[in-house]
């Protein structure tokens, strides 16, 4: 690592520590010549490779952008798309790729978005496991069935409210 005060080519490592949630690497270094220390951060970069061969810099928020549009609708809280996010990108990481093609970012949100609500899984699975025709809705469908994905949501089971017009607030 070169030294940020004198440009000398090399440096000591005096310290090396975990940050950011496991996701870099502080390192307190010292420079041989000037004998100055300073400190580094090293991250993984990770490269979503497109279909059309551009790389982007992985985007957790573009994660969670395409899932809330899954969960319009939904029961499914902000916190629950920011730690859906964590995951897939937790997961991404520990596949020790440094591009990964965006098919394969779509597939690493499927299963935590399966978890976290069956419909919002169906809406984005479409997308990225290519249904072609109602039997592949169906046979998904029973597949989270077997696997016992298949729970009410917090708003199924009870009738929605009954207004006539004399309860429908004027303004």
């Amino acid at each position: 690592m070169r030294c940020p005060f004198c440009q000398h080519e090399d440096s000591r490592v005096l310290d090396s520590r975990v940050c950011e949630d496991g996701l870099a690497i502080r390192r307190r270094r010292q420079c041989p010549v000037c004998e100055r220390r300073f400190t580094t951060i090293e991250r993984m970069l990770m490269v979503v490779r497109k279909k059309d061969g551009s790389e982007e810099p992985f985007s957790r928020e573009k994660v969670v952008q395409g899932v809330r549009k899954a969960c319009e609708g939904r029961p499914v809280s902000s916190a629950d798309l920011a730690l859906l996010g964590q995951r897939v990108e937790a997961a991404l990481r520990a596949s020790g790729a440094s591009v990964i093609p965006s098919d394969e970012v779509g597939l690493a949100i499927l299963p935590p978005l399966r978890d976290l609500d069956p419909i919002a899984y169906l809406r984005f699975a479409s997308v990225y496991r290519h249904y072609e025709t109602i039997d592949d809705f169906v046979k998904e469908i029973d597949r989270l069935k077997a696997d016992g994905t298949d729970r009410p949501s917090v708003d199924q089971g009870q009738p929605a409210p009954v207004r006539d017009a004399a309860s429908q607030p004027l303004f």
